[in-house]
């Protein structure tokens, strides 16, 4: 578990469900955070969700930040690294 701030906001990164990188006329970052609910009372469904979802949208510096942090090799496993395509794409050919 980590804490992040953010200008006159601080973050749980336990919380954080996904993270969207925005490019239209003016970069952002949005977060999805997962908000725990109260715990179910007796007369409550246990359908009901346990987390209430937000998107929070930073940009400018913020946005920067954050696209540096969660960008970084510490904190990002790259599941298809681009000089890695042609070994999960199938290729026939081999080398020799």
């Amino acid at each position: 578990m980590a804490f992040i701030k953010l200008e006159d906001v601080i973050i749980n990164t336990s919380y954080i469900a996904a993270i969207r990188l925005e490019r239209t006329e003016e970069f952002r970052v949005c977060l999805l955070v997962a908000i725990p609910t109260a715990a179910l009372r007796p007369q409550e469904s246990p359908t009901q969700s346990l987390y209430h979802f937000e998107w929070l949208q930073f940009t400018g510096d913020a946005a920067r930040a954050l696209q540096d942090y969660f960008s970084s090799f510490n904190n990002v496993i790259d599941l298809l690294p681009h000089y890695n395509m042609h070994s999960c794409c199938g290729s026939s050919q081999q080398d020799g």
